[in-house]
C-alpha cells in the first residue's frame, strides 16, 4: 500500500508515536510517505523517512491518508486529501477522538484490520462556504467537514443574523451566533449547545442558534440541497467565520453563501466499529449503573 502519514501533533509523545506506526508500516513493506512538516522533528532519528508536500493536496494515487492525532488533526486532513477521495484513516492520540477509526494503544490491531481488508467506508458530506464580495483569506478555508460557525468577535453585544434558504427568508437570529453542521459535525459543536446527534448517511444540515435571544427559536433539520444565505450585522464592525478549526475575521456588509460541496470525504470504518458503538464509548451511551441492575 502507498500511505500518506499526517500529522500537526508535534508533541514528543506524538513524534515517537509517529515513529513507531511508520517503523510497523515500512516493516511490512508499505510505502510510507510523512508531509513535510514532520521532517524538522524527525532529523535526529536513524530511520530514513520519506516525504509528500500538498501541492495543494496529496496525490490521488495514495492508498490511504493516516491522520495521527486528535479529531482536530483529522478535520484538518480535509484540506489535505480535497477531492481526491483518498480514504482517511484516523489514529487517536488526542483525547476524544471521536472521528477515528483506531487509538494509539490499538493501532496494530488496526492496521492489521486495514491490511486484511476487514473495513468498510463512510461517505461524508462537506460544507463550502462563498463570500461576496470575494476575499482572499478564504480561498485555503473554503471547506467544512464539522461546521460552519458565525460567532461574536471580542463584543459582547448580540450579532443579527438574516438567514434565507434558496432565496425565501428564514429567520433573524440575534444572539452570540449561528452553527451550521453536517450530520459528522452534528456530535461537535452543536451537540454542546443543544443540537441532535445525526448518523453520518443522512442528507442533512442543523441549524443551531448559540445563546439566542429570541428563545423560541430551536435547531432546525434541513436537506442538505439547500442553498442559505447569510447577512450578517451588529454594533460593532467585524464578526468571526469559522470552518472546522480555522477562522477568519470578517467585516460585516458580506453575505455568506452556504452549499453543499461538489465532494465528500471517505473515512474508514474498521471491522466491529461503528456509528452507535462510538456513541456507546465516547458518550458513554449505556454506561447508566441502572443497567446493571437489569
Amino acid at each position: 500500500m502507498k500511505i500518506a502519514l499526517f500529522s500537526t501533533y508535534f508533541t514528543e509523545e506524538n513524534i515517537q508515536i509517529i515513529r513507531d506506526i511508520h517503523r510497523y508500516l515500512h516493516r511490512d513493506g508499505h510505502q510510507v510517505h510523512l508531509i513535510q512538516s514532520l521532517e524538522k522533528y524527525l532529523r535526529s532519528n536513524y530511520q530514513k523517512y520519506d516525504y509528500f508536500e500538498p501541492q495543494p493536496f496529496v496525490d490521488s494515487d495514495y492508498d490511504f491518508l493516516f491522520s495521527i492525532g486528535g479529531d482536530g488533526n483529522l478535520l484538518d486532513s480535509v484540506t489535505i486529501v480535497g477531492p481526491t477521495e483518498v480514504p482517511i484513516l484516523g489514529i487517536n492520540t488526542g483525547r476524544l477522538g471521536f472521528l477515528t477509526s483506531t487509538s494509539k494503544e490499538f493501532y496494530k490491531s488496526g492496521l492489521d484490520l486495514l491490511v486484511n481488508e476487514k473495513f468498510s467506508t463512510v461517505k461524508r458530506t462537506l460544507l463550502e462556504v462563498e463570500i461576496t464580495p470575494y476575499i482572499s483569506a478564504i480561498k485555503d478555508l473554503k471547506f467544512a467537514l464539522n461546521e460552519v460557525c458565525v460567532t461574536r468577535k471580542n463584543d459582547v453585544s448580540m450579532l443579527q443574523i438574516d438567514a434565507a434558504l434558496n432565496g425565501e427568508k428564514l429567520t433573524t437570529y440575534w444572539g452570540d451566533g449561528l452553527i451550521i453542521c453536517t450530520p459528522t459535525g452534528s456530535t461537535g459543536y452543536s451537540l454542546s449547545v443543544g443540537g441532535p446527534i445525526v448518523s453520518p448517511e443522512n442528507s442533512c444540515w442543523v441549524l443551531n442558534p448559540i445563546a439566542p435571544h429570541n428563545i423560541n427559536v430551536r435547531p432546525l433539520v434541513i436537506p442538505d440541497s439547500n442553498t442559505m444565505q447569510l447577512n450578517i450585522s451588529g454594533r460593532g464592525t467585524h464578526h468571526l467565520l469559522s470552518l472546522d478549526s480555522r477562522s477568519i475575521s470578517l467585516e460585516y456588509g458580506h453575505l455568506v453563501t452556504v452549499r453543499k460541496a461538489r465532494f465528500s470525504i471517505n473515512t474508514v470504518q474498521l471491522q466491529g466499529n461503528s456509528f452507535f458503538r462510538t456513541l456507546q464509548e465516547k458518550l458513554y451511551w449505556g454506561k447508566d449503573t441502572r443497567n446493571s441492575e437489569q
